[in-house]
């Protein structure tokens, strides 16, 4: 499951023709929202500017409104600093999940994480993926650590998943309760 907008992210790979057009066709604060979305550690307003092909003052003022609107953290400082709001989007994800799924796709979603989460449990003889200390690895081979560092970091996001998906189902039951009342009184 990704956090991410989808077709938002500015095409950091390509420097022809994607980006021209990308420049192009999104204004300024759209292409500041675009880089915002990947920006996971404080970030000046100037480096924010390079990636989204705008000057400093227009970075700022977009930030200004992401900041008053939630979706961006500001860190006070000399330079000032940004940084994408996890809760804003964590919250968007919950929403669009709850909106375009029924609770039953959800619930059948969660019982799968759920089956791959104990199996993931066995594998590692432990109850979290936290309690696994890299440095106890057994296996010195660097394929072996890599599949099983790999695979620590798939249980961490099907614990996220799980967390994620259970809280859509809430926003989804919510929103069918209110739906029920919305037409009982009409």
């Amino acid at each position: 499951m990704s956090n991410e907008p989808p077709g938002a992210t500015p095409p950091q790979s390509h420097t022809g023709d994607a980006r021209n057009q990308w420049v192009e066709e999104r204004t300024t604060f759209q292409r500041v929202y675009d880089v915002m979305t990947g920006v996971s550690e404080y970030t000046t307003a100037s480096d924010i500017a390079d990636r989204a092909s705008c000057s400093d003052d227009g970075a700022r003022n977009a930030l200004t409104q992401l900041v008053e609107m939630g979706i961006v953290e500001k860190r006070d400082g000399r330079p000032a600093e940004y940084q994408r709001n996890e809760a804003y989007f964590r919250w968007k994800r919950i929403e669009e999940l709850a909106r375009e799924h029924s609770t039953e796709t959800l619930r059948s979603q969660i019982d799968d994480l759920i089956e791959e989460d104990e199996e993931l449990q066995a594998r590692f003889d432990a109850l979290d993926p936290d309690a696994i200390s890299p440095g106890a690895f057994e296996v010195t081979a660097h394929d072996d650590v890599h599949d099983r560092l790999e695979a620590l970091s798939r249980w961490r996001s099907v614990r996220h998943d799980i967390e994620v998906l259970q809280q859509a189902v809430h926003r989804a039951e919510q929103q069918e309760g209110s739906d029920a009342g919305d037409t009982a009184s009409a």
